[in-house]
Parts: C-alpha cells; structure tokens; sequence
C-alpha cells in the first residue's frame, strides 16, 4: 500500500480534530482542518462487520482516521480516504469539466474509462473505441463496451486517454491501474470527487487530477447523511467547487 503511505506522509502536516464523519448511502464525509470526501463502499454492511470505534471517530485526528484507508473493511476504507482529503487543500483550476475536456480532447481516439461516470454516451459519440471498466456488475454491458474491471490488461493497450475514478483508492486498485497506465503513451486523468488533490499522484504516473474542493463542509455533511445521490455543483451549489490540476 505504498501509495496510500506516501499520500499520509505528504499530507500529514494537515492533520487535525475530527470534527464530524458521515457515511452516507452514495458518499461519505471526513470535517477536519478541510472537507474530504470519498464514495461509500461496502454497502449493504455485511451483518456483523462493524466500523472499528464506531460512534468515537470524532475523538480521533484526521491522521488517525486517515489509517482506515488501508482496511478491507471498505466502508472503513472509505472513511479512511475521506480523512486523507480532508488533511488536502486542494489546489488548480476551477470551473473546468473534466469530461468535457476528455470529449474535446477524445475525438477519434481510444478512451479507456475505469468506473461508469456521467456522459459516456457522449464520449462514446465521438470517441474511436471506448472500453468502460466497472466493478458493480449489475452495470455490465458488453455490447455497449462496459466491462468486467478485470479486463484492464487487456483493453489499456493502445489507449490514447485513460481515466480511472479516484473512488480506486478505496478498494485498493488504484495503484495497479496507475502501474498498467504507465506502460502505455496515454494521458492519464483521475476523475471524481474522492480523487485525492495531492501532486503525490503525478509521481505515480497521473497527467490530471480533476477532483473537488469542499467550500461548505457542515451542508455537505448534512446532504450526504440524508441521501444518496452524485456530489455536483447541481445539488451542492456554492457547496463545491470542481478543481483541476495538471502534472
């Protein structure tokens, strides 16, 4: 887990109070020095398989909650990567959508995406060959290109972008689609709001980070413990704001 080590240590300066964690249903939210957020994995809970010091978090430090992020509990896990984004200011260009730029910048070329976001239709559109890879297999779709996250060696070569969610680093893969992207001459972007904002992920072979930067941590905390749906600038108006950064 060297890369989950290496985003601690860069940003543990940034260590504060834990002043509140929300799981939600689609997100969970860290409040420490910033707001961090990070997808909610593992949901359904398996019966049984509680958070460790569930209900004292917030007696905790950001970088003792930032440990979580190494559980294959994943709902710890996602905690854990919530933490580290909160220890991150984060930093780079605003109001710029990422998935714009990828059609834009996509057109007749190859697109590997890891994760099913928003506009693949559109990107499909105009893309030479897009290959969608997902771990939820109730989104598979092979006709349409979307397949099982285990087909990564076999559908990045010979990609000219390759986009991978940020939520990878909950479930431990990031650092292995990093590894398989640098192995190809494909600008690499990470994409999502759980992206960690950290120039720590250039080293690993990322070109673009497109992540968030959480303006209002208390609404944000509050929305995602009463539902479920996508972090955006939509729903969490004047809450967000949608950051990118370039290696």
């Amino acid at each position: 887990m060297k890369l989950i080590d290496d985003l601690i240590e860069a940003n543990s300066a940034n260590t504060a109070p834990v002043k509140d964690v929300r799981v939600g249903v689609g997100w969970t939210c860290a409040h420490g020095k910033y707001g961090g957020v990070s997808k909610t994995y593992g949901i359904p809970v398996v019966h049984g398989n509680y958070t460790q010091d569930m209900g004292n978090l917030t007696d905790k430090t950001t970088l003792e909650l930032a440990e979580y992020s190494r559980s294959w509990n994943l709902v710890e896990a996602s905690i854990g990567v919530a933490a580290i984004n909160s220890m991150i200011k984060p930093k780079g260009k605003t109001n710029i959508n990422a998935q714009d730029l990828i059609m834009e910048e996509g057109k007749n070329k190859k697109i590997t995406m890891v994760g099913k976001f928003p506009k693949i239709d559109e990107i499909r559109a105009v893309a030479k060959e897009l290959w969608v890879l997902e771990c939820d297999p109730t989104l598979l779709n092979p006709k349409k290109g979307i397949i099982t996250e285990s087909a990564a060696e076999y559908v990045f070569p010979g990609s000219d972008i390759i986009v991978i969610t940020g939520s990878t680093l909950i479930n431990k893969s990031l650092e292995r689609y990093l590894e398989l992207a640098r192995h190809e001459d494909a600008y690499t972007i990470l994409l999502g709001p759980s992206t960690s904002m950290s120039e720590v992920l250039f080293d690993y072979g990322a070109d673009m980070l497109a992540g968030v930067e959480i303006i209002d941590p208390e609404t944000i905390l509050q929305k995602i413990s009463q539902s479920g749906g996508m972090i955006n600038t939509k729903v969490c108006k004047g809450e967000i704001k949608f950051r990118v950064m370039e290696k």
